[in-house]
């Protein structure tokens, strides 16, 4: 069942990218901080959503793209579904105004072992809250394979 909210979620923008901005609607400011490390082809990601306000926003969905495919299988957390090869959604569930949401952890493998790969973050949806400073809700971060944490 999730999984359909979160392709629902995700076709309501269609292929043309992140949320955009719209004229109308309640307005907040959705960011996301955390780490992410590469060992051997083993990703350990950590990502923490947060509100900036002034609107609180009911659930919104993150998208984590990678430049290098996902190995076939994957155990992946409640909330968070498979869109294609590399990319992966996630639920960060309600934000308050201001707030800080629940950590999102993924643990997935990508296919081979690459000596470094690219993670993009992003919001895909945002339950119709409008959020106009793409500064801190999109991120790209560069992982090496050393099994360090790069903070993002």
């Amino acid at each position: 069942m999730w999984a359909r909210v979160l392709v629902a979620g995700a076709m309501v923008v269609g292929g043309a990218g992140l949320a955009r901005a719209d004229s109308g609607g309640p307005e907040a400011d959705l960011a996301y901080h955390g780490a992410v490390s590469l060992d051997r082809g083993r990703i350990d990601l950590r990502v923490t959503p947060r509100n900036h306000g002034p609107s609180a926003v009911a659930d919104a969905t993150v998208r984590l793209s990678w430049s290098a495919p996902l190995a076939a299988r994957q155990q992946l957390p409640d909330g968070c579904a498979r869109l294609g090869a590399r990319v992966v959604v996630c639920r960060t569930g309600a934000l308050a105004a201001d707030g800080v949401g629940e950590q999102i952890g993924l643990r997935a493998r990508l296919r081979g072992a690459p000596s470094e790969v690219t993670l993009e973050i992003g919001t895909v949806w945002s339950g119709g809250v409008v959020d106009r400073n793409h500064r801190n809700d999109r991120q790209r971060v560069l992982v090496l394979d050393t099994g360090d944490p790069y903070y993002f």
